[in-house]
């Protein structure tokens, strides 16, 4: 996981600059992975897009 990637993520997110989505993918993580890393800095995810993280299917399939 890139550092700087994710410190700029996590600084956006927190600013409201980039939705969850967004500062996941900046940063190349999951939207879990950033919540986690968002839970333990103490940044507030807000409920709409937790349960959006929830609610999604990122997983790579090969069918």
């Amino acid at each position: 996981m890139a550092t700087n990637a994710l410190s700029s993520a996590l600084t956006l997110y927190g600013a409201r600059t980039l939705t969850l989505e967004q500062a996941a993918t900046q940063a190349g993580v999951s939207e879990a992975e950033f919540i986690r890393q968002l839970e333990r800095r103490g940044i507030e995810v807000t409920e709409a897009e937790r349960s959006a993280a929830a609610g999604s299917d990122h997983t790579a399939r090969a069918d």
